[in-house]
């Protein structure tokens, strides 16, 4: 077995005098932009590594390529992009009917429907999915995605082998073909926006076929030459695009743009390329609002389509006729139901559904209605050695963190496990999700966990939280047999020993991604995150308001502890969460976009009114964008956040999220400060918990003093009172006006003996209010990954920096 050294943090004590006038102290982050650092409270600056959060600006942007004009990109890569399961998604029937091929745990496999055995197809180190057949059932095209980028294989449905690769620099997506087989239409994203594009499978030749503002997706081909697709533009919707009359112009003008050559946009049957083949002319078919996993298919003959289509209920499984789209027939509601396709003969649409334990299950039903039928997988054949890896995660003796494990014992944690050719492994049971700052697929533990891997070297890497360095070990899994593999973790701090409780406080359980969660799902997550307390915000999908049922609900017997808040989005005045209110806020939503409340002249004080008239908390989330707010013209500041502040009505504000930069939050929170308005900080990663594409619950947190009580009123307290740093990595104790202690209870302070921060007797936490005057302070600084800068802010200015401590590997 070959273990990777562990990776310890590195401590720093530096006491300094400084001036300084009456104020009360706040953990601060940089009000400056620090080049290539993850800020964190007291203007800690961390380069994060591998499974702990990436370095960079703290606001994630994209992992793959820009789309140009798509405003979040979290929701383009949560929703338009693949999907890796560990059960059957993506179905896609033979042309005559015999087998199925799907998507699971990476690879396409083809299931024999009269044995159902389930071969697998791809065995590259490539994620696969969304296969679709050639109409001689001889070719599969499918996409294939590196962890940073996306393209299309065609392959040879009998021996596997690679003909052709669609690769641009752009996105490539969703292949599909003609009728006649002559033509492969697919997503691109090569002229900025994602259109749809048309490949002469003779010549080789690849032309765009819509080109308009925004995204078309899922493109189907019809008989007569028109395509249905997925189109989002100021709403989704479901199209049928046929030729107009006066595309040439626009076809031709195009593709000359990009290399002089005239448009040549294929027609739905791939007969010949025409320059006025370009499909401008579009019918809706159905519309609607963040139809986040929303995939039309087409039936056989052109006639129909069946569509997912969300409400507030669930999401529908729904046919509609083209010629007469208004009605439809529901087939299924209620649940979730995935990425339909009919059968050849057009009797029956399979499709995909997670069950309770978010396993994809293969299912049908006949296009006419009745009862759905599971589709059985007696069997798996892998086509080479599979073994099994039997995975233990343990805390290494007194090292327990905020996980309810003792040491030494089975320790929940974040797994990622790569194959012999680095493809991703996955469990079983349970949702599987990828890092889009890392690029790494991961899955949680309770502590023991079994996986099915190719046999060959196997990688398998583990954290708990941001305490653990990551620790990996490699071992060699052989075929048919069981690998016992254990991992040791080492937190760099114990939070809960030195009297400290972590906390997310915005992040959303369920919001348009493949799963549906219930609230015990969050638990495993939070204990693989050592994460004390959650409050997850109910909020709006435009106009649907779901989850309204989980409110109340909460778990108070023991950490972690979950209460559900609730998002407020005034789109116009910035967006608010609250906490500890005992009624849903109404309305949910106003302001420009939306179809009710969009002219409503309401305040968000009135919101934060409500919030504390009910003895709750109001605060603003992700609320600067942008670096430096201040800059001419920079803009970015909601309008509302500066009255409120100033009005005292804001108890606390998200200086750390996944959609806003840290150094414009804190730039404006400095302001704030400076003027005598002490806004405790709070942290929250905006993680959507269903989708696949999601980065973990807690990757930004507050830490908040509770001393030796952990609970809702005393974490409450703190995180109202400012008693608290905010963090994507390291740990820190600032404290000012005191003497450092003399680490009796061991060098870490906290029992275990280890190197950490150490008590200071009599010194003034965060959140305290030290006198005018010369003042001393001590900074200890634990972390698991390399700290690029430490600042030490007094009214705005940098009185002290301190850089490139390194980690202690």
């Amino acid at each position: 077995m070959l273990k990777k050294p562990s990776a310890w943090g590195a401590f720093a004590a530096v006491p300094l005098a400084v001036e300084s006038s009456r104020h009360a102290l706040r953990s601060v982050c940089m009000a400056r932009p620090a080049p290539r650092s993850a800020c964190v409270a007291l203007t800690l600056a961390a380069t994060a590594l591998l499974l702990v959060p990436a370095p960079g600006t703290g606001q994630w942007r994209n992992r793959y390529p820009q789309v140009r004009g798509y405003g979040h990109h979290v929701y383009l890569e949560g929703y338009e992009l693949p999907l890796l399961t560990n059960g059957p998604i993506d179905p896609a029937p033979s042309p005559d009917g015999r087998q199925i091929a799907f998507a699971a745990r990476g690879w396409i496999w083809l299931l024999d429907l009269n044995t159902g055995t389930a071969r697998r197809f791809t065995t590259g180190p490539g994620m696969d999915s969304r296969p679709a057949w050639h109409p001689s059932g001889d070719r599969l095209a499918f996409v294939r995605d590196s962890d940073h980028d996306t393209r299309i294989v065609i392959a040879d449905a009998a021996s596997g082998d690679e003909i052709r690769t669609i690769d641009t620099p752009a996105l490539d997506l969703d292949p599909a073909f003609s009728a006649n087989g002559s033509t492969l239409y697919y997503t691109s994203g090569q002229a900025g926006t994602l259109d749809v594009w048309a490949l002469d499978l003779a010549t080789g030749e690849s032309v765009p076929v819509t080109t308009e503002t925004g995204i078309e997706l899922k493109p189907q081909p019809l008989p007569d030459g028109t395509l249905v697709l997925l189109a989002k533009r100021g709403g989704d919707r479901v199209e049928l695009r046929s030729q107009s009359a006066e595309a040439g112009g626009g076809a031709s003008s195009r593709a000359g743009a990009r290399g002089g050559e005239a448009a040549r946009a294929g027609a739905g049957a791939g007969e010949t390329f025409r320059p006025e083949a370009l499909l401008s002319d579009a019918r809706v078919l159905v519309s609607g609002n963040i139809a986040s996993m929303a995939r039309p298919a087409v039936s056989p003959g052109g006639a129909s389509i069946a569509v997912n289509w969300p409400t507030e209920a669930g999401w529908h499984l729904r046919v509609h006729d083209i010629a007469q789209p208004g009605a439809s027939v529901l087939l299924t509601g209620g649940g979730l139901p995935l990425t339909p396709a009919w059968s050849p003969d057009g009797e029956w649409i399979y499709y995909s559904e997670a069950d309770d334990s978010e396993v994809m299950q293969l299912k049908r039903i006949r296009a006419a209605g009745g009862p759905v039928h599971d589709v059985e997988i007696r069997a798996w054949q892998w086509g080479d050695g599979t073994a099994r890896l039997r995975i233990r995660t343990r805390l290494a003796p007194g090292g327990s963190t905020s996980a309810p494990a003792d040491a030494g014992s089975l320790a929940p944690a974040r797994l990622s496990v790569l194959g012999p050719n680095g493809h991703p492994a996955v469990p079983d049971e349970g949702a599987v999700h990828f890092d889009g700052a890392g690029g790494r697929v991961f899955f949680y533990s309770p502590g023991l966990i079994e996986v099915t891997v190719p046999a060959g070297e196997v990688t398998v890497s583990a954290v708990q939280g941001l305490a653990t360095p990551e620790e990996t070990v490699t071992v060699s899994a052989t075929a048919g047999s069981m690998t016992e593999v254990t991992l040791e973790l080492t937190p760099v701090w114990d939070a809960r020993a030195a009297g400290w409780a972590s906390g997310d406080h915005h992040f959303h359980l369920n919001y348009g991604g493949p799963y549906h969660l219930d609230p015990e799902d969050m638990v495993p997550k939070m204990e693989g995150e050592a994460l004390d307390f959650a409050t997850p915000l109910l909020a709006n999908l435009h106009n649907r308001y779901e989850d309204q049922d989980l409110w109340g609900w909460q778990k108070a017997d023991a950490a972690p502890f979950i209460r559900f808040g609730q998002e407020i989005r005034s789109h116009f005045l910035g967006h608010i969460g609250l906490l500890e209110i005992p009624e849903l806020h109404w309305p949910w939503v106003w302001g420009p976009g939306y179809e009710v409340y969009g002219t409503d002249d309401r305040t968000n004080s009135e919101v934060l009114d409500y919030a504390h008239d009910l003895g709750g908390m109001g605060y603003y989330v992700h609320p600067v964008s942008v670096p430096d707010p201040f800059a001419a013209g920079a803009g970015g500041v909601p309008v509302e956040i500066v009255a409120d502040a100033v009005m005292g009505d804001v108890d606390a504000l998200e200086v750390m999220c996944l959609w806003s930069s840290f150094e414009g939050t804190a730039a404006l929170w400095h302001r704030f400060l400076n003027l005598g308005v002490t806004i405790a900080p709070s942290a929250g990663t905006d993680v959507m918990l269903n989708l696949y594409r999601t980065m973990a619950v807690g990757t930004t947190r507050v830490y908040v003093h509770t001393g030796d009580r952990l609970n809702w009123p005393a974490y409450l307290a703190g995180l109202r009172a400012g008693r608290s740093f905010v963090t994507n990595g390291p740990f820190l104790d600032f404290r000012v006006g005191g003497a450092q202690g003399d680490g009796e209870a061991g060098r870490g302070g906290d029992g275990t003996g280890r190197s950490g921060p150490e008590p200071v007797a009599d010194g003034t936490r965060p959140g305290g209010v030290v006198p005018p005057g010369p003042i001393t302070w001590t900074l200890h600084l634990a972390t698991a990954t390399e700290v690029d800068t430490i600042d030490i802010i007094v009214n705005g200015r940098v009185i002290a920096s301190h850089s490139a401590i390194e980690a202690d590997f």
